[in-house]
C-alpha cells in the first residue's frame, strides 16, 4: 500500500495534549490495519512565534502543501495577546486556508445519543440531531480588501472590514453543499443576509441559479433562510435542518451554535477542503471545533474526541479509507456508551476520566474489533 503523509500541527493550549491521542490511533490503524499513514510535526501558531517570530514559516506552508492530509490541534491564547495583529497565532490559521485554497468548511453537529442530557436544551429537541453546516472559508468579510485601521479626523480612528464574493465564489461552496445533500436527506438551507447585503442578495441568487440549472440536484430540496432566523431557529428546532451553506461570517457564528446544541465544542470535528487541482488532487485540513482552552491546557482533562474524530473525517475524505473512518466513529460511541467521560462533558453516575484515558479507551475498543 503506498504511504500517505500526515503533517500534524499540535499548535497551542491544549494541542498537544489531544494531539497525542490521535498519535496513538494512527499508531493503533498502522499496526492493525497496516495503512502505511506516514506523520511529521512541525509548530504553528504561538508555538512556532515562540521559536521563529512568525506564526507560520514558509516551510511548514509548504509542507502542508504538500500533505495528503493536514491535521491542526488548536492556536492562540493570552500569552500572545500584545503580539502585532500581522503575528498573532490565529494568523496562521488564515494563511492555511488562504494558501491551501480550503474554501469549504464542512463542521458536523452530532448529538451523540449518549450525551443528549450533557446538552442545555431539552433531549427531545436534541435527540437525534445529525446536521452539517457547509461555511465558505477563504472570501467574504474576513479576506476582503480594503481592511484595516484608518486614523480620521478629531483624533480618531476608524475600522474597516469589506464583505465582497463573486459568483464563482459561491457557486463553488454551493455545489459542495449539493453534492453533500445527496448523500445525505436531500435537504439544503442557504443562510444569507439578503435583505439587508449586496453581497447576500448576490449569495441567494447564485445558490437558487446553480440549483435551476442542475439537473442532477432536482430530488433536493432547497430554501432560503436570513441568518439572523436561522440562529434562532437552530434552537427552536434544530432537527428541520439537514445542510446548512451559508457565507464566512455567518457559518462562523452558526457552526459555534450548533455545536453548543451538542453540549461540548470537545465532540466536535470539522473538514477543510480545496477544489480538485489539475492532477485532481484535494488539499485539505482537518481540526477540531474547540479552541485552545489555555485554562486548562497542562492539566490532562481535556476532551481529545473532537481532534480523533477529525482523524475520522480525514480518513474518510483525504485518505480514502471510509470503512476505518466508520470504525473509529463507531468505537468512539462505544466508549461513551460506557459512561467514560472528560470533565466537559462529565455527568452524575459516568467517570471521569482523563485525556489520555480516554485515549486509552478508544485504543482498547479497537483492540475488541480485530
Amino acid at each position: 500500500m503506498p504511504k500517505k503523509n500526515i503533517l500534524l500541527l499540535a499548535g497551542d493550549g491544549i494541542g498537544p495534549e489531544i494531539m497525542a491521542e490521535v498519535k496513538k490511533v494512527i499508531d493503533w490503524f498502522n499496526t492493525n490495519k497496516k495503512l502505511s499513514l506516514e506523520i511529521s510535526e512541525e509548530l504553528v501558531g504561538g508555538a512556532s512565534f515562540d521559536e521563529n517570530g512568525t506564526p507560520l514559516t514558509d516551510q511548514v506552508l509548504f509542507k502542508a502543501m504538500d500533505s495528503n492530509a493536514v491535521l491542526l490541534a488548536a492556536v492562540g491564547g493570552p500569552k500572545w495577546d500584545d503580539v502585532e495583529f500581522s503575528k498573532k497565532p490565529e494568523r496562521a490559521l488564515l494563511r492555511l486556508r488562504k494558501e491551501m485554497r480550503l474554501f469549504a468548511n464542512l463542521r458536523p453537529a452530532i448529538c451523540f445519543e449518549e450525551l443528549v442530557s450533557a446538552s442545555t436544551l431539552k433531549p427531545e429537541i436534541i435527540s437525534g440531531l445529525d446536521i452539517l453546516i457547509v461555511r465558505e472559508l477563504t472570501g467574504g468579510i474576513y479576506f476582503g480588501e480594503p481592511r484595516g485601521i484608518e486614523h480620521i479626523e478629531n483624533g480618531d480612528r476608524k475600522g474597516i472590514n469589506t464583505h465582497v464574493y463573486t459568483s464563482k465564489e459561491i457557486r463553488r461552496v454551493a455545489k459542495v453543499a449539493f453534492d453533500l445533500a445527496l448523500k445525505r436527506n436531500l435537504k439544503v438551507t442557504s443562510a444569507d443576509k439578503s435583505n439587508v447585503m449586496e453581497a447576500g442578495l448576490l449569495w441567494k441568487e447564485e445558490v437558487q441559479k446553480l440549483y435551476d440549472d442542475s439537473k442532477e440536484y432536482k430530488s433536493i430540496e432547497l430554501s432560503h433562510m436570513l441568518a439572523d432566523n436561522l440562529a434562532m431557529q437552530l434552537v427552536r428546532n434544530p432537527k428541520q435542518f439537514d445542510v446548512i451553506v451559508t457565507d464566512n461570517l455567518f457559518g462562523d457564528m452558526l457552526s459555534d451554535e450548533a455545536a453548543m446544541l451538542t453540549g461540548s465544542l470537545g465532540m466536535l470535528p470539522s473538514a477543510s477542503l480545496s477544489e480538485k487541482d489539475k492532477h485532481g488532487r484535494i488539499r485539505s485540513m482537518y481540526e477540531p471545533c474547540h479552541g485552545s482552552a489555555p485554562d486548562i491546557a497542562g492539566k490532562g482533562i481535556a476532551n481529545p474526541i473532537a481532534m480523533i474524530l477529525s482523524f475520522a473525517m480525514a480518513l474518510k475524505y483525504s485518505l480514502d479509507f471510509d470503512e476505518e473512518s466508520d470504525l473509529l466513529n463507531e468505537v468512539v460511541k462505544e466508549v461513551l456508551k460506557d459512561g467514560l467521560r472528560t470533565a466537559d462533558i462529565m455527568e452524575k453516575g459516568k467517570q471521569q476520566v482523563s485525556t489520555s484515558e480516554m485515549g486509552d479507551a478508544i485504543i482498547a475498543k479497537l483492540n475488541n474489533k480485530i
